[in-house]
């Protein structure tokens, strides 16, 4: 897919984020499965209570990894997840081609940054911690208001844009 090829035109942020909440519960059942099967493989000891929460130390990153492989190979199939089809918006690369395998982990770190933040937990609280990640996805996100190309930073460190299609 080239621009010459498409109709296609920049995405307004709103419809990005509403295609994100599609995507929220796609990913939580993409989780919940994942949840279940590692719990049927370690015959239900994948998070034991005795006295302390303990959870498997290969369970989180396992859960990471399967959730940035959902975004990584649908944009790579044809630009697009779940959440986007009925929204009719797609990721492309900044010349509207399918973006490439780099690009897409790229962008899929990029939009995960904000999770890191998760490590001031101990320090600040998790209350202030959420709000804290809030804040930094929203600044995440601000930036496609004041992009020409409507471009999330997620986007500009992966030289992608989301279009719509159509």
């Amino acid at each position: 897919m080239t621009q010459a090829t498409t109709t296609d035109r920049t995405c307004p942020l709103w419809r990005r984020l509403i295609a994100l909440v599609y995507d929220l519960v796609a990913v939580l059942a993409i989780m919940m499965v994942v949840g279940l099967l590692c719990q049927l493989a370690t015959r239900g000891q994948l998070i034991t209570t005795s006295g302390h929460v303990h959870i498997a130390w290969w369970y989180q990153p396992l859960q990471a990894l399967v959730v940035a492989a959902y975004f990584v190979v649908s944009w790579l199939r044809g630009g697009q997840t779940l959440g986007m089809r009925p929204w009719r918006i797609r990721v492309t690369a900044s010349d509207g081609a399918r973006p490439s395998l780099r690009q897409a982990v790229v962008r899929a770190l990029a939009a995960a940054l904000p999770f890191s933040l998760l490590l001031l937990a101990p320090t600040v609280g998790l209350r202030a911690t959420l709000w804290i990640m809030a804040a930094a996805w929203a600044v995440w996100f601000a930036t496609s208001l004041i992009d020409p190309r409507r471009r999330a930073v997620h986007d500009l460190a992966a030289g992608t844009e989301v279009r719509r299609i159509g």
